[in-house]
């Protein structure tokens, strides 16, 4: 035993090396828990009593010699790789990150969903790829509807009919399937149509609709939550008309227009010199639709409306071209910067 003790003593001083692999071996070799000096501990039973004193105080001295040797030259790989690192110079000016930009759609979105989130209205949500009830029928399309044509609509199957939603007023039927009246609800996402892409019109845009069903709601309530939408979005000196249109799925239904934010009603190239912009439609919910998702119509009566988010941009930024929304060119972006 002290002949191994004074062997091993030669070959930890005599250590030396440049490479923490090397050293890591030198640490598994001596150190480990399989390694040599612990083996010298678990032999330490064998010994002799008289010699035990001796040989304990070498093997001790042995650990500690091996255990300094380790540390002794980790800490001088350490200093090393620490010189050669370039050091940090505090006095160099800092590299800012730009900040970036929201997309204008996202910033018209958050917008119209605060100012009705103020008079009671949640989010609800549905999902993007359609059956023909929650699109077409249970909203009163009939068969020969134009919008059931492929020239319209993207179909993704025939039999049963599924397709890509052509508006979020597939969600009202669903919430209104699903939950009992009152029902206050706003319907924002991605819609598509199968139209060519120009300034004017894309495949794909998004919109947000809104529901409101109760007893005892009238065209006046429809009314007056649009004029407080409008003078929150446009100003409160905004006016609103409502001229009568055709919706299957509302009865009476309307198109709005607004006074022209620009030019005040004088007539400018954004109202095309009429002093009105359309910005929405709207009307009551026709009786068979609520019929249709199992709600009383003879005790329950709601309005719905929809507009185009990219619409509202558009005429809020007078953005000339609905293509800039979806080409993700930075220097379109960066303009929008502020309005985070």
């Amino acid at each position: 035993m002290r002949d191994k003790i004074r062997k091993y003593t030669e070959e930890i001083n005599s250590f030396r090396t440049s490479r923490k692999e090397e050293l890591e071996d030198f640490r598994i070799r001596y150190l480990s828990k399989k390694g040599i000096i612990p083996g010298l501990f678990s032999e330490f039973k064998d010994v002799p009593a008289d010699q035990r004193r001796d040989i304990g105080l070498m093997l001790n001295e042995l650990k500690n010699t091996a255990q300094e040797k380790f540390d002794q030259i980790l800490h001088l790989l350490e200093a090393a790789e620490t010189v050669q690192k370039p050091s940090l110079d505090l006095t160099l000016p800092a590299d800012f990150m730009e900040t970036g930009s929201r997309h204008p759609v996202s910033i018209i979105w958050n917008e119209i969903i605060a100012i009705f989130s103020r008079i009671g209205f949640t989010v609800a949500e549905g999902p993007d790829i359609e059956d023909d009830w929650h699109n077409f029928s249970a909203l009163n399309f009939q068969e020969e509807h134009p919008a059931r044509d492929m020239q319209d609509t993207f179909f993704l199957q025939e039999q049963p009919a599924f397709l890509l939603r052509t508006h979020t007023s597939s969600v009202q039927i669903r919430t209104m399937e699903k939950t009992r009246p009152p029902i206050r609800a706003l319907f924002p996402g991605r819609v598509y149509r199968n139209e060519a892409i120009s300034a004017r019109a894309h495949c794909l845009f998004h919109q947000v609709e809104g529901l409101y069903v109760d007893r005892h709601v009238s065209f006046a309530d429809l009314k007056q939550t649009l004029l407080y939408f409008a003078r929150e979005m446009f100003g409160e000196n905004t006016g609103i008309r409502l001229r009568p249109s055709f919706f299957p799925f509302t009865e009476p239904s309307a198109e709005m227009d607004i006074s022209c934010f620009l030019c005040g009603g004088k007539g400018c190239r954004i109202c095309k010199g009429t002093g009105w912009v359309e910005i929405l439609g709207c009307g009551m919910v026709d009786p068979a639709v609520l019929d249709n998702c199992g709600i009383n119509s003879t005790e329950y009566t709601g309005f719905a409306f929809g507009m185009g988010i990219e619409r509202i941009a558009i005429l809020r930024y007078q953005i000339n071209d609905i293509r800039l929304f979806f080409e993700n060119d930075i220097r379109f972006l960066r303009q929008f910067r502020s309005a985070l």
